[in-house]
């Protein structure tokens, strides 16, 4: 039997998960995702990226403005679809929408739920210093990423990774552990298990101004935001006037004394740091405003007056 998915998402974290599923012996009938949207300086009209992945293999894609339209849900009904797979989509599925496929509508989280419900999960778990994430396929509910757990997978979140490789790490893993999990759910081999409420924890959304550099924070706290905020929305301060983002660093001990904010050299091969609240923060990669992204070593070449210099 041939089982009919709708399959639901907007960013590259989906395009793995959909990748996955067509290789899965479920139909994709139709895609639903966001409408493009005006980006860049010439503001123009640009495709989420499952639409252009989708359109790639011939698959139907919808970009409703809303889910919850009588119209929206006639459509969907009309497709007769045995399953929903949802990942990265950004929006709640109405009660009605919830209730249509047999199988239910799953749910493709990175984290290991109750952990970082909400829709910043990768970034969080990297500012909390979580040492483990991972990956939950979950039966949706109409609450926030509440609905029983169906399967998870752990991952380890490596010192170097930032949140853009651990979120392409993640949506490997998620949509092979869905394609793994379908078979056994959908022959009901498989119980969906409560989550334990009281052990939620929830993950706000990022705004772009969370990257500003405070060097009052400890060092350990800046590393975590810098990772956490690549590729977006990247951590940056300002040097002669000009934006300054902090591609990567290194959190050091007490190794040099200064003014907090103040840039002191350091022996090979960090070469630079930024004095801080508790310790120091190496800097390995800097990028100036209407550069390209340089290492340390190289940014410090052509600007010899950055060390000495107090960051905002």
């Amino acid at each position: 039997m041939s089982v009919r998915l709708i399959f639901m998402g907007v960013p590259d974290f989906a395009v793995s998960v959909l990748a996955s599923l067509l290789h899965s012996s479920c139909e994709v009938v139709a895609v639903y995702t966001q409408p493009d949207k005006r980006a860049g300086r010439g503001q123009k009209f640009v495709s989420p990226p499952v639409k252009e992945f989708a359109m790639g293999y011939g698959i139907t894609v919808v970009q409703p403005e809303t889910l919850k339209s009588a119209e929206v849900l006639r459509g969907i009904a009309e497709l007769e679809p045995d399953l929903i797979a949802v990942a990265a989509f950004g929006q709640l599925l109405p009660g009605e929408l919830l209730s249509l496929p047999r199988y239910g509508c799953l749910n493709v989280h990175p984290s290991l739920l109750p952990l970082h419900r909400g829709p910043s999960p990768v970034v969080h778990a990297i500012l909390c210093g979580d040492r483990t994430t991972g990956v939950t396929i979950m039966l949706m509910d109409e609450g926030l990423d509440s609905g029983p757990i169906i399967a998870q997978r752990a991952v380890d979140i490596s010192p170097e990774s930032d949140a853009g490789v651990l979120a392409s790490e993640l949506a490997s893993v998620g949509g092979e552990l869905l394609r793994e999990t379908l078979p056994g759910w959908i022959a009901g081999e498989i119980e969906a298990r409560a989550q334990d409420g009281a052990q939620a924890t929830y993950s706000a959304l990022i705004s772009g101004g969370e990257g500003k550099m405070d060097w009052h924070l400890c060092a350990e706290e800046l590393w975590r935001r810098v990772r956490a905020y690549n590729p977006w929305p990247g951590c940056y301060t300002y040097w002669k006037g000009k934006r300054l983002k902090v591609a990567k660093v290194i959190p050091l001990g007490s190794v040099a004394e200064g003014r907090i904010g103040e840039v002191v050299a350091l022996p090979e091969p960090v070469r630079a740091g930024v004095i801080v609240r508790e310790g120091v923060l190496g800097l390995r990669e800097l990028q100036i405003e209407g550069k390209r992204s340089v290492s340390i070593k190289d940014f410090i070449l052509g600007r010899r007056d950055f060390i000495g210099s107090v960051l905002p």
